[in-house]
């Protein structure tokens, strides 16, 4: 972290690097000059992450000591001895990308440094987008490596990474899958294509109500000519009987109406 003493305490960020000098110790703490105008204040257990019995057995007037900001009050710069997380648990989020160290290997995957109170694991099957039988044969340890946070949980104090996420895919993935995407796009083009020519189905012309009539007319003129004695009707009768049918037919439609 980069070390700052000249800004004013309202630029003062948590985590921020300073160095004081020790001016008083007490029973609780030690009050340190960190060149502002509030003076920095370090809480005895924040000395170090041990037990700390007396503060005079960590700190003495006039030392010097490198400092890190938890919080900047009215009257004073809380401090702290212990260098911070980079990374606390509410910081860590899925998708986040995230630079580290690798500081073991196993045959299951590979423990990263990234600053975090615990390292992340990073399984075997998301070191590459190539297959890999053990991470020794692309990893060893000290290779500093940028991974994707997968998933994390507190609870347990697990962190999940992918190396592979954080690169980008290989071009014969990216080209077999633009060419499933032409695929299935041509063939969504042709299905409309066919829905588009395809003819309704044919509808058989609907009647109207008079010739309904006329036909149910004519079907009872067939009837009963069936029943009539032999004998042939003439042209002349035929014509008059098809008029008698018309008239009777057209009386009927304009009764109704």
């Amino acid at each position: 972290m980069e070390t700052t003493n000249a800004a004013p305490e309202s630029a003062l960020q948590p985590k921020a690097h300073l160095k004081g000098k020790v001016i008083k110790t007490t029973i609780a703490g030690a009050i340190v000059d960190i060149g502002q105008k509030l003076p920095g204040v370090i809480h005895i257990s924040q000395l170090q992450k041990e037990t700390v019995n007396r503060v005079e057995d960590i700190v003495q007037v006039g030392k010097e000591v490198d400092v890190w900001v938890r919080r900047v009050h009215d009257d004073r710069v809380e401090l702290t001895m212990v260098e911070p997380l980079n990374l606390e648990w509410r910081e860590l989020k899925p998708d986040m990308l995230v630079k580290g160290k690798i500081t073991r290997l196993e045959a299951y995957g590979a423990f990263v440094e990234i600053g975090a109170e615990r390292p992340g694991l990073v399984h075997v099957s998301e070191i590459s987008h190539d297959y890999v039988k053990n991470p020794s044969e692309v990893l060893k340890e000290g290779d500093e490596v940028e991974a994707k946070i997968l998933d994390v949980d507190r609870r347990k104090k697990q962190i999940r990474l992918s190396i592979k996420a954080a690169q980008p895919e290989p071009a014969e993935v990216i080209a077999d899958s633009k060419k499933d995407e032409l695929r299935k796009g041509r063939g969504k083009k042709a299905n409309k294509q066919e829905e588009i020519t395809e003819e309704p189905a044919s509808k058989e012309p609907e009647l109207t109500a008079f010739q309904i009539a006329f036909q149910k007319a004519q079907e009872r003129a067939g009837d009963k000519k069936s029943v009539t004695p032999r004998g042939k009707k003439t042209k002349k009768g035929l014509k008059d009987e098809q008029e008698e049918i018309f008239n009777r037919t057209l009386e009927n439609r304009i009764t109704s109406n």
